[in-house]
C-alpha cells in the first residue's frame, strides 16, 4: 500500500488536489480542521471517486454538509478493490466517522454448544471456537440461547450443569428430581442411553424435527399397547412441545444455513432486519438501526452494512437480500475470500426463498414503525401522567385490570402491563373467575387483584408504580381493600366511562386525592391511559371469548364441510387435540394423511378468519 496526504491550511484547495490525484484503487479519508476523521470511503478508481464529491450540482445535502468541513484528505493506495473494501472496513471501525453509515453492534454473537465428553454437556458459548465439539447458531441474543436451552431440557434431559459442578456430585441434584436431567454425573444411566438423547437434540438443531417425532411416536404407540399410558402422556407431551418449536416457519423445505437481510429506508430512518436461518429453522431476528444512514437508500445501506457486519464473523453459505447492492460482486468475493468458503449474496425471485424475505421485510417494516412512532413520544405521555395525577415520581410501569363477561358467564379478568418501551405483553395475564355471583363485577375485579398481588408478595413478578383500574368507585373500592389487605402502598387510579362512553369524557380517580380528576381531550397523559384502557379491555374480550368457545361442546371441526369423524380423530390424533390444531398453520394440517391443501386452508380459515 502507499499513503498520500494532501492539505490546506485554509479552504481545501479541491482542484490542486485532484489534479495530483492516482486512479488506482483504495481508500480516502476526509478530516475536518480538528484533526477528526469525518468519512471513509474506497473507491476502484480514485480520482473519479473522489472527484465527484466536488462537481457543482447533484450532491446530496449530507454530502454538501460533508465537504464543506474538508480540511485534509488522505489517501491510501491498494493493489485491488477487495484489499480496499476490507481496508475500508477497518477503519470505519476503528474511526467512526461521523457521517459513515455505522453498525454500532460489533459484538460476538452466542452458540449452541454439545461437548465432545464422555456425558456431553449443552451449553452456551461465546467467543473463539476452541473448545472440541458440535457448535449451533449462531443466535440473535443471549436470550434466544437460553430459551432453547430451557427448551431442550425439558424435552431431552440432556447435563447443563458445569463441568466442576457435574464432576463433584455424589448424589442426584433437583434437575434429576424435577426431570430435567438423567443424573449422569452418578452413573444413573448408561453412555449408550444418555447417547441417544444426545442424538436427539442434535436432530432438533438440525431441523430435523420429523424424524425425531415420527421416533417419539413409535414409542408413544408401544407405550398404550402396554397400557402404560403415565408414560405415553409424557411422549406425546413432547412430541407437541417439538410441534410446536416446528410449526411451520414458511420454509422447513429450505435446508441448510441462511441469513436474511432486509432494508428499509423511510422517514429520515432507517432498519436492516437479519434473520438467521439455520438448518430450515429460524433461530429469531435482530434489527440494526444503523447510524448515520439518512438521506441513504435501501442499496447503499447494505452496501455500507455487509462488510461491517460480517468481515471478521462467521458468515453462512447463503445471504439473501432484499435489494441489490452497488458492488455486490465485490462484496460476495470479498466474503468468499474471508470465509474461506462459498457465499452467495443473492435477492430472491421465486420459491420458498421468497416467503422469507416476505417476513424479513414486515418485521423490518414493524421494527421502524415502532422507532418512528418515538419513544420520546411515550416518554412524554408518561411525564404529562405523573404532571396530571401530581405523583412524586414518574411511574415507569403501569398495570391496568378489565373484567369482561357475557351475562355473568365464563368471566374472565386481564391485567396488561405497560412501560417506557410501550406494552411489555410478556407480562400480560389472564384470570379465569370462579365461585363468585355471576355479573358481580365487583368481587371479579377483587379476585383477580387478589391473585395478582398475592403472587407479588410471594416475590413471583414486578411490582407496579401505578394500579389502573377500569370501572368507577366500587372497582376501586375493591382494590383499595386488597392492597390494605395486603399491605401494599401502591397508587390507584380508577377509570370510568362518561355518561355516553365517549372518550376524552372518561371520569379518573385518585385514592388519597378528594373529587374528580378533568383532563382536556387533547391532554397526553388521557390519551396514554386510554391507550391502556382499551388495551385492557380487548385482552380481556379475547380471554372471555376464548374461555366461553372452549366451554362449547361442539367441536369447530364438526361445522366443516369434507370433515367426517375419520378425519377429525386421524387429525386430532396427530396434532394430540383441538388446541394444537389450532395454533397449527396451513402447511402443518396439510401434511395430515387425507387433508387436503384446500380442506387444511378451511380448517384453518375456522380457527384464524376474520371475527
Amino acid at each position: 500500500m502507499e499513503k498520500d496526504v494532501q492539505s490546506a491550511d485554509a479552504e481545501f484547495d479541491s482542484s490542486g488536489f485532484l489534479k495530483t490525484l492516482t486512479s488506482r484503487p483504495g481508500v480516502y479519508r476526509m478530516i475536518a480542521a480538528d484533526e477528526s476523521v469525518i468519512y471513509v470511503g474506497k473507491a476502484k478508481n480514485l480520482k473519479k471517486r473522489v472527484s465527484s464529491y466536488f462537481r457543482k450540482t447533484g450532491l446530496t445535502s449530507k454530502n454538501r454538509v460533508m465537504v464543506a468541513q474538508i480540511a485534509t484528505i488522505e489517501i491510501t493506495v491498494t493493489h485491488t478493490e477487495n484489499e480496499a473494501l476490507i481496508l475500508e472496513n477497518n477503519l470505519i471501525k476503528e474511526f467512526m466517522p461521523r457521517y459513515n453509515i455505522l453498525l454500532r453492534d460489533d459484538k460476538t454473537y452466542p452458540y449452541l454448544l454439545i461437548s465432545d465428553d464422555k456425558y456431553p454437556r449443552l451449553s452456551l458459548h461465546r467467543g473463539a471456537k476452541r473448545k472440541r465439539g458440535q457448535y449451533f447458531g449462531p443466535y440473535p441474543s443471549a436470550g434466544a440461547v437460553r430459551e432453547s436451552l430451557s427448551l431442550l431440557q425439558k424435552l431431552f434431559p440432556v447435563r447443563q450443569c458445569d463441568d466442576t459442578y457435574y464432576q463433584n456430585r455424589s448424589r442426584p441434584c433437583l434437575q434429576y428430581q424435577i426431570k430435567r436431567c438423567t443424573a449422569p454425573c452418578v452413573g444413573l444411566i448408561s453412555p449408550e442411553d444418555y447417547q441417544k438423547d444426545i442424538e436427539h437434540t442434535v436432530l432438533f438443531l438440525q431441523g430435523k424435527n420429523q424424524q425425531v417425532m415420527a421416533e417419539l411416536s413409535q414409542q408413544m404407540e408401544a407405550a398404550s399397547a402396554e397400557l402404560n399410558f403415565e408414560q405415553a402422556g409424557i411422549i406425546r407431551d413432547k412430541i407437541i412441545s417439538l410441534r410446536r418449536v416446528q410449526e411451520k416457519q414458511y420454509v422447513s423445505t429450505e435446508q441448510g444455513d441462511l441469513d436474511v437481510l432486509a432494508a428499509v429506508v423511510r422517514d429520515g430512518m432507517a432498519v436492516v432486519e437479519v434473520c438467521f436461518i439455520r438448518g430450515g429453522r429460524s433461530l429469531g431476528n435482530k434489527s440494526y438501526f444503523p447510524k448515520g444512514s439518512a438521506g441513504s437508500s435501501a442499496e447503499e445501506l447494505l452496501s455500507a452494512f455487509i462488510p461491517q457486519y460480517y468481515l471478521g464473523k462467521d458468515m453462512p453459505t447463503d445471504i439473501l437480500l432484499s435489494h441489490v447492492p452497488n458492488d455486490m460482486a465485490l462484496l460476495e468475493e470479498v466474503l468468499k475470500s474471508e470465509s474461506k468458503h462459498r457465499v452467495q449474496l443473492r435477492c430472491p425471485q421465486r420459491g420458498t426463498s421468497v416467503r422469507w424475505m416476505k417476513m424479513a421485510l414486515t418485521n423490518a417494516d414493524i421494527s421502524l414503525n415502532q422507532r418512528l412512532a418515538s419513544r420520546a413520544n411515550l416518554l412524554q405521555r408518561f411525564e404529562a401522567l405523573q404532571e396530571a395525577l401530581n405523583l412524586d415520581e414518574m411511574p415507569k410501569r403501569l398495570e391496568c385490570f378489565d373484567i369482561s363477561h357475557t351475562s355473568g358467564e365464563k368471566t374472565v379478568a386481564s391485567c396488561v402491563v405497560f412501560g417506557l418501551e410501550g406494552a411489555i405483553k410478556a407480562d400480560y395475564r389472564k384470570f379465569n373467575i370462579d365461585g363468585i355471583t355471576p355479573g358481580d363485577d365487583y368481587a371479579a375485579m377483587n379476585q383477580a387483584l387478589m391473585r395478582r398481588f398475592t403472587r407479588l408478595k410471594k416475590g413471583e413478578g414486578k411490582r407496579p408504580d401505578l394500579l389502573l383500574i377500569d370501572g368507577g368507585k366500587g372497582q376501586i373500592t375493591e382494590a383499595k381493600a386488597v392492597m390494605a389487605e395486603l399491605q401494599l402502598d401502591i397508587p390507584i387510579l380508577g377509570i370510568a366511562k362518561g355518561p355516553e362512553r365517549r372518550a376524552g369524557e372518561e371520569t379518573l380517580f385518585l385514592v388519597g386525592r378528594q373529587g374528580e380528576i378533568d383532563l382536556p381531550a387533547d391532554s397526553p397523559a388521557l390519551h396514554l391511559l386510554q391507550q391502556v384502557r382499551d388495551e385492557a379491555h380487548r385482552f380481556a374480550i379475547t380471554g372471555h371469548r376464548q374461555r366461553r368457545a372452549k366451554a362449547r361442546n361442539t367441536s369447530p371441526l364438526e361445522g366443516i364441510a369434507g370433515m367426517g369423524p375419520k378425519r377429525r380423530q386421524k387429525l386430532l390424533h396427530q396434532f394430540g387435540g383441538l388446541q394444537e390444531v389450532k395454533r397449527a398453520g396451513v402447511e402443518d394440517l396439510a401434511r395430515v394423511d387425507g387433508i387436503s391443501n384446500a380442506l387444511a386452508q378451511k380448517i384453518y380459515d375456522v380457527f384464524h378468519g376474520e371475527k
